[in-house]
C-alpha cells in the first residue's frame, strides 16, 4: 500500500529470489497472488510466470529509484537489508563493469551425472542435474556484499528497471527491459535424451502469449562421450501426416516411436555448434552437456515425444502435439540441416595472444557467437551491444577494465555479463594458462534488418 501512497511514503521492498518461489510452492508454503487457496506446484508456477511476476515486475520498476529500503525475505528470521541509495549505488556500478548472477540447478527425468562432480557445492543428494540456470534473467538473483562480508540477495531485474541503457546500450529501445540471451547448461552425461520438442514462431508467440521475442536456441557441445549426439532436423522426405499420425497413437497406446526414420541425429563433439531457430525439431541425446545459448523465453517448449517415460514426480510429462504442429518448420529436413544449422567456424583473427573465431548463427538469431582462444591476452569492445561470456576450457580468466580496484577472476564454467557501457576490456589468463571463453553478443546486421521490414510493414498498413 505505502506503494500507492503520496510521495512522502517510506518505501519497503521484500524481495524473494524466483527459485526461492517455488521451493516455497512445492512445499505448499504459498498461493498465488489474491488466491484464497494453494493450487498445484506446476499451476502455481505458469501463474506466477504469466500473471504474478508480471505484476510485481511492473511495480518493480515503477518504484525501483523511490525504495526507501531492499530487504533480503529469505530468512524470515534475520531478514538482510540495504537502504535504497546504496542499493541503487551497486546497480550503477554494475551496470558498467562484469558481474555475474547467482546460478542454481535443478534435477529432472533426462538429468545427468556432470553437473553434480564438476561445480562446487551442489547437493549431492539429488539424484541428478539436468540444468544449470546460468543467465536466465528472469529467474536468477544478484548477490551485494558489504564490508563485514554479509551477504544478500535482490532479483536480477532491478538492474534492468534502474538502467537497461547501460547494459543494453543501443538496444535498449529494442528490449526494454527484458534481457535478451540466456545462458543455462545442459546435462545428460550418464542420464536420458531431453523430449523432442519445438519452439514457436515468432507470430506465434506474440499472438498467443502476448511476447515481445522467441525463443531461438544454439547448442555450444560444452562436453561430450564419445557416442553422443543431438537431435536435429527431419529427415528427407518426411511426411507431416504420417508423423502426426504416428505421435497421437503414441500418445494413446503408450507405443515406443522409432525417432530416427524422421529426425536425423547428428554426432556431437566437443566444440560443435548447432543452430535451432525456432519450428525446428531438435533436442540433446544423452552423453552431452550442452551450454544453451539461447534468447530469453524458455518456457514456450512444446513436447512432441518423451521416450515414454515418467517424471520425477511418478507423472507423464504433457506433451503439446496441436501446437508443436503449428509451429514445425518441415523444410528444415535432408542436406538442408547440415548446410544451415551445424554451424561451421572460421578464424577471424589470430596472434600469438589469442585466436579468434566466428561460430556463425542463423538468420533468424537475432544474436551471434565468437570463440576466444586465449594464449595471453586480448582486448575486446563491447560495440555497444551487452556481451555475456564464459570460460569453456581451463582454469580461468582475469577481466580488466577501467574504474575496477582489481582485476575480476572468472573461473572455469562460470557465466559473466559485460554491459555495453563498460566499452572496452580486457581478458588475460591466469598463471600463463590457455583458456578459451565463449561470447555471445547482440547482432547489428539483424537489428538493421528487423527496422527495415517494421518500416515496410508499417508504410504498407499507412497505405
Amino acid at each position: 500500500g505505502a506503494f500507492l501512497a503520496a510521495d512522502e511514503a517510506y518505501r519497503v521492498y521484500i524481495d524473494l529470489p524466483k527459485n526461492e518461489v517455488q521451493y516455497r510452492s512445492r512445499a505448499g508454503c504459498l498461493k498465488n497472488l489474491g488466491a484464497s487457496q494453494a493450487a498445484p506446484p506446476p499451476q502455481q508456477y505458469k501463474r506466477m510466470v504469466f500473471v504474478d511476476w508480471v505484476a510485481f515486475n511492473r511495480h518493480k520498476a515503477d518504484y525501483v529509484q523511490r525504495i526507501a529500503l531492499f530487504v533480503d525475505g529469505q530468512d524470515a528470521e534475520a531478514p538482510q537489508m540495504v537502504a535504497g541509495d546504496d542499493a541503487r549505488a551497486a546497480f550503477a556500478r554494475m551496470g558498467r563493469t562484469a558481474f555475474r548472477v547467482r546460478p542454481w540447478c535443478e534435477p529432472g527425468v533426462w538429468g545427468g551425472q556432470w553437473l553434480k562432480a564438476a561445480l562446487p557445492g551442489l547437493a549431492q543428494q539429488a539424484p541428478n542435474y539436468a540444468w544449470s540456470f546460468e543467465m536466465i534473467a528472469p529467474e536468477q538473483g544478484i548477490l551485494l556484499q558489504d564490508g563485514a562480508g554479509r551477504l544478500m540477495e535482490l532479483s536480477y531485474d532491478f538492474l534492468q528497471y534502474f538502467d537497461n541503457a547501460a547494459v543494453l546500450g543501443r538496444y535498449a529501445d529494442y528490449f526494454g527491459c527484458e534481457f535478451p540471451i540466456r545462458f543455462d547448461f545442459l546435462d545428460t552425461m550418464d542420464g536420458g535424451s531431453l523430449s523432442l520438442q519445438c519452439h514457436p514462431r515468432p507470430d506465434f508467440i506474440r499472438e498467443q502469449f502476448g511476447e515481445h521475442f522467441t525463443q531461438d536456441e544454439t547448442y555450444y557441445i560444452f562436453e561430450a562421450a564419445d557416442d553422443a549426439g543431438v537431435w536435429l532436423g527431419f529427415q528427407a522426405g518426411v511426411d507431416r501426416r504420417e508423423l502426426r499420425q504416428v505421435l497421437d497413437e503414441s500418445v494413446e497406446s503408450g507405443r515406443a516411436v522409432d525417432v530416427e526414420r524422421y529426425v536425423q541425429r547428428h554426432t556431437a563433439r566437443k566444440g560443435d555448434l548447432f543452430l535451432i531457430p525456432n519450428g525446428t525439431v531438435h533436442c540433446a541425446d544423452r552423453g552431452v552437456v550442452v551450454l544453451e545459448i539461447s534468447a530469453t523465453p524458455y518456457i514456450f517448449t512444446f513436447k512432441m515425444y518423451d521416450w515414454q517415460r515418467l517424471g520425477l514426480d511418478g507423472k507423464p510429462r504433457p506433451i503439446n502435439l496441436e501446437r508443436a504442429f503449428a509451429n514445425l518448420d518441415f523444410e528444415r529436413q535432408g542436406a538442408a540441416v547440415s548446410d544451415e544449422l551445424l554451424s561451421k567456424a572460421r578464424v577471424i583473427s589470430e596472434d600469438r595472444a589469442c585466436r579468434i573465431e566466428h561460430l556463425p548463427t542463423h538468420a533468424a538469431h537475432f544474436y551471434d557467437i565468437q570463440r576466444l582462444q586465449l594464449r595471453s591476452v586480448v582486448d575486446c569492445e563491447t560495440d555497444d551491444s551487452v556481451q555475456v561470456m564464459m570460460v569453456v576450457e581451463g582454469a580461468g580468466i582475469y577481466f580488466e577494465a577501467a574504474g575496477l580496484d582489481a582485476p575480476l577472476r572468472f573461473r572455469y564454467a562460470e557465466t559473466f555479463i559485460v554491459p555495453a557501457a563498460c566499452r572496452r576490456f580486457r581478458l588475460r589468463v591466469i598463471d600463463g594458462q590457455p583458456a578459451t571463453v565463449i561470447r555471445a553478443f547482440l547482432r547489428a546486421d539483424w537489428f538493421t534488418r528487423a527496422e527495415n521490414q517494421w518500416l515496410k510493414r508499417a508504410a504498407n498498413q499507412a497505405g
